[in-house]
């Protein structure tokens, strides 16, 4: 059994249709690409997917429960977490609170607890710091000295980095990676995709789905991929066979 299985997601904006009968699939430790040209609906499937965007038809099933229409707040308690290409980070607050953020799920954080729980409250805030500083050195080895800076302090890599981990500090089971080499350097998308194998080969089962327009980066760590085209799939295979495929190189090239 799929840990994700998508079947037929159609999402609308008035008359346009955006996803059309969209389905998809994903193994649990599988790392799948999702590739199209600009337009072509891969981050309205993830919105779709996360529930921001509402669907107009289809479901979802994941780890073998519906999550049709559920809440983004649902669907992250069940282990579904996501970056977006555009930094959503809060660049006034540390590196500690922004990865929080991507963790309240697993924080009691109570108004009774906080104030008559004290000791309680004091070891939650340490091993959240000591899993904080395990995560950030698993991407950069000087990362954790920058825990309680501020996160805009950081450079471009290093911040998509710190957004990568706050999408994994709270374990999911499924990652959404939206163009994470987004205003980076060949050289730094490189080690970023370095950083993200890493963290999967010691994260037994999680799987992830990649949106990325650097293709050596797909043909590099997907094991499938996926391609959409004007809301709707093309084709799906492994990198070598989606890349051979005339209607890809149609979509992507235009015809002669």
């Amino acid at each position: 059994m799929s840990l994700l299985a998508c079947r037929h997601l159609t999402v609308r904006f008035g008359g346009l249709t955006a996803l059309n009968k969209f389905s998809l699939s994903v193994d649990a430790g599988e790392i799948l690409g999702l590739i199209g040209p600009n337009g072509s609906g891969k981050t309205t499937f993830f919105n779709a997917l996360t529930a921001l965007y509402p669907l107009a038809g289809g479901e979802v099933e994941f780890a073998g429960e519906s999550l049709t229409a559920r809440t983004p707040q649902q669907i992250y308690g069940a282990g579904i977490t996501r970056t977006f290409q555009r930094s959503r980070l809060c660049l006034s607050l540390s590196v500690f609170d922004n990865l929080m953020i991507g963790n309240h799920r697993n924080l009691r954080r109570g108004f009774l607890f906080n104030l008559f729980q004290r000791r309680a409250l004091a070891a939650q805030i340490e091993a959240n710091i000591e899993a904080a500083r395990v995560l950030l050195r698993s991407f950069n080895d000087k990362l954790p000295e920058r825990l309680f800076g501020a996160a805009g302090s950081l450079g471009m890599i290093d911040r998509r980095r710190v957004e990568v981990c706050r999408a994994l500090i709270s374990r999911p089971r499924l990652l959404l990676l939206d163009e994470p080499s987004a205003g980076m350097t060949h050289e730094e998308t490189r080690e970023l995709m370095d950083d993200i194998l890493l963290v999967r080969e010691t994260t037994p089962g999680l799987a992830i789905i990649l949106i990325e327009h650097e293709m050596g980066v797909i043909g590099r760590v997907t094991q499938r991929c996926v391609v959409l085209n004007f809301g709707e799939k093309l084709c799906e295979g492994t990198y070598a066979q989606v890349a051979a495929d005339p209607t890809v190189q149609q979509a992507y090239l235009g015809a002669d």
